[in-house]
This record gives C-alpha cells, structure tokens and sequence, in this order.
C-alpha cells in the first residue's frame, strides 16, 4: 500500500504512558505524531488549522469530552478526516454508535499495535485516494455554456459548439465531420448535455473497432438461439440508448448492408433484434460522426445516397488543432494536471520554449495526439516543469526509422514521382507492413499510428 511520505497522526488519550507508547511506535516508522490528553486541545488546533493531521486515533472515553463528541463536533468542519476509536468496551451498540457518528474505524482494548497500524494505512490510502478524486473532479467544473470539462476558447470550436447547442432541443439528424482526434465526440457529448435528453444516458460505439458480425448484435441485440453462441438474448444499442443519445462514431465505415439497416432504423424509429419478428420502438437521439468525406464515399459506392442524405440535415464541422491553435495551450494544461495527478507527479507547467513547440507542431493526430504526448512528457519528466525537449519532434517518423535498410526489392518510391499524397502513403505503409512480415503491433509503432488506425489502413488496402 503506498501512502505519501511523512503523513501525521493525532493520538488522543488520557492514559500517559498508552499515549507515549504509541507516540514512539509510529515515530520510528516515519510519521508525525501530534499528542493530546484531553479532546478539546486537540479540537482546537484542528479547527484553527494549527494541527493538519492526516489521520487521528482517540479513546472513546476521555474527561470533559468523550471521543463520540469529538467526532461529532469535528464533522461539522472536516467532513473527511478520517477518526480511529479505541475502546475497552467492545459492546456492538458502541461500535454502531462510532461509526454512525462518523469514526473511520473501532479498535478494542487491550490494543493488538500492527492491527492498529494497518487500521492507519488503510484510513491514509483511503484519505489519499478521495483528495486525489477531488482534484481530479475539480478538472471538470463547468468551462464553457455550462459544459463540464469542455476545453477550447479557439473560434472554431466555440463555432461548433454554438451550432451543437442551437439543434440539441431538436430531433433533426446531425453529422459531425472531422479528422480523426478532433473532438468530434466532445461536440455529440455536448449536443446531448444541453438538450432534452441529458438526463438519459449517453452511450458511444466505434464503429470502426468492432467486426462486422459483432456490430450488427451490438446495435440491435439478439434473441438466444439466434446463432451459435448466442447462449443468452442481448438487448442492442439502439435500445440501451432509450430516452438518451447514441453516439455512431466512424459511421463511413459501417458495411453497405449495415447502412440499410440503419437507414430503417432512422425512418421508421423501431429496431429489430437478430433472431426475432418483433419490432420495438426506439426513443434515442442517434448522432454520427466520421472522419471521411460522405460525398466521395458516395460518388465511390461505399456509401448509401439516401443514408448520407438522412443523417446529413445538420452538419456541424470539427475543425483540426493545427487550425485551433488557442486552444492548444489550455488543452495541454488541463493534459498536464490530469495526468500529474493520476501519476502522483510534481510537474506544475511549460518552459515557454515548451509552450513554443507546443504552439508550433503540427498535430497531424490532433486532441488525442496532444494527451498522448503531454502523458508522456508527464511521466518520464525528471523537473517540475517540462521543457521543449520533453516534447515530440516536429519529424513525422524517427530519424533512425528513416535511416532503415532500402525498401525490399519491388518497393521503390523513386519509380513514380507522379503519385499523389494519398498513393504515397498507401506505398509507405505496405513497405513497413512488409518490413516487419506482417506484424501489426510493430507496423503501428514505426508509422506512429495507433493500432485502430493501421488496422482500417489495412482494410482500405486489402491487406490482412
């Protein structure tokens, strides 16, 4: 159980030589003890702040002030502290009475001292644990139209945000577009949060992660029996997404069969599980979002003219962060406090030669590119700000990856100085696919992609 370092303990007893006892016991094993005889002293130095203790051990029966009163009396401004009771009555009409006046724990008399220290440990980890749950609340206070955890002050995000608030009372279907990362899912959250259906749930899928044979179950549910393996009914999406929102993210990638089922689904608002007859209605706001041009995919035969036409009656764009550079800094402070705080680390800020690469990399990844490497400039950072260092490069792929073997033979990029960005990159990605024999893991590592984005990469190129 890791605890932070020095964490103080105040000892209330009116029994000297216990108090003493005691004060040595946990002063050899690095804590600070505060010792009192009496409640009342101990009260008022708690209360005036001059005592800060993390945790405190008190008798229950003490002159003047008994140790329940003190519980009491303490809750009414320190509603966290946590409060061990020591007793030679071990009567459970006691017990209940401490814990429901507020005691962490209850610990009898003739004291047995390693259970009491574990008693401790586990009152500091639990105290530790709901401080870090605090700050890590605090983070998402209300920012921006009464949204929580929204981030960005940039104009084009507060564009998309505004038109998201002006259609979230609506039932109109929205499409919202934008590159991979972009906060696409931050614009569906929010659509739902200010419109009538915040108080449902809030339920997204990718439709780009699941095989196809999973996805259509997930959405729609399935009868038992409806297939090998189906040993138990499974309710879809569609309807655990009842009087809420549900999100559709990478909806370009969804199967042209998929793309029909869904077309009814928006037409009629009733759904059908596998396996049955029956049709069910469905009352949940369906938003979809992806990273594709729907207009190419159309003219190309990848996407249904009817189902784009369906879901596009309220577009609302994302723009990219290279192009929402006010709101790179605030991101990447709000970044560098969580992840401070998830990995108990000292780092309180940016160099300004920090804040300068920051401002100046492109982001080709956007948002989560940004949370990737400010967690890891977080983690492995040894000052308590980071510096420019710390930060990516602005190179797309490591000098040393480039420097590699020649491609295999058959892989040139010198034969064809005509091709088009988009052909290049295909050809870069079969190289390194085949430079690694298949490996997957390996290829997204080389390319700097993540493994969800090589694997609809492959997809694309027909390539398994």
């Amino acid at each position: 159980m890791k605890l932070k370092n020095n964490s103080s303990i105040a000892l209330i007893d009116d029994d000297l030589d216990l108090l003493d006892l005691l004060s040595s016991f946990f002063k050899q094993r690095g804590y600070k003890v505060l010792a009192y005889s009496n409640a009342e002293e101990a009260l008022i130095d708690i209360d005036s702040k001059r005592a800060e203790p993390d945790v405190v051990i008190s008798d229950l029966k003490l002159p003047a002030m008994s140790g329940l009163e003190f519980i009491r009396r303490i809750r009414r401004s320190n509603s966290s502290l946590p409060i061990i009771l020591m007793t030679s009555e071990g009567s459970v009409e006691t017990a209940v009475e401490a814990i429901e006046a507020g005691a962490y724990d209850f610990v009898l008399k003739p004291l047995h001292i390693p259970q009491l220290l574990i008693s401790v440990q586990r009152a500091l980890f639990l105290n530790e644990v709901q401080q870090e749950n605090t700050s890590l609340k605090s983070l998402f206070q209300e920012d921006y139209m009464g949204l929580k955890g929204v981030i960005g002050k940039s104009q084009g995000f507060k564009k998309a945000l505004e038109l998201a608030k002006r259609v979230s009372s609506s039932q109109a279907n929205i499409l919202i577009t934008g590159e991979s990362g972009s906060g696409k899912e931050v614009i569906a959250k929010a659509v739902h949060e200010l419109g009538d259906k915040k108080d449902g749930p809030f339920i997204a899928i990718n439709c780009s992660a699941i095989p196809e044979n999973l996805l259509e179950s997930e959405l729609f549910g399935h009868a038992k029996g409806a297939f090998t393996g189906a040993n138990e009914k499974k309710i879809g999406l569609f309807e655990e997404a009842n009087k809420g929102t549900l999100f559709l993210d990478e909806i370009g990638d969804l199967s042209l069969p998929l793309q029909a089922k869904l077309l009814r689904v928006l037409q009629e608002r009733k759904v059908k599980r596998i396996g049955e007859n029956q049709y069910r209605d469905i009352s949940a706001r369906i938003i979809c979002a992806t990273h594709k041009d729907l207009r190419k995919e159309v003219t190309e035969g990848r996407f249904r003219e009817d189902l784009f036409f369906r879901l596009n009656v309220i577009p609302i764009f994302m723009p990219p962060l290279r192009e929402r550079k006010d709101d790179i800094l605030p991101l990447s402070e709000y970044f560098l406090k969580k992840f401070a705080l998830m990995n108990k680390v000292q780092v309180k800020g940016f160099t300004k030669d920090a804040i300068q690469k920051l401002e100046s990399h492109e982001w080709k990844g956007n948002v989560r590119e940004l949370e990737n490497a400010i967690e890891r400039a977080v983690v492995l950072s040894t000052s308590e700000y980071l510096q420019a260092e710390d930060l990516p490069t602005d190179d797309l792929f490591p000098k040393e990856k480039a420097a590699e073997s020649s491609p295999k033979e058959g892989v040139s990029f010198e034969q064809d100085r005509s091709m088009t960005l988009d052909e290049l990159s295909k050809k870069y990605i079969q190289f390194i696919f085949d430079k690694n024999d298949g490996a997957k893991e390996q290829t997204a590592k080389d390319l700097g992609i993540d493994r969800k984005t090589l694997y609809r990469k492959l997809k694309e190129m027909n390539l398994n």
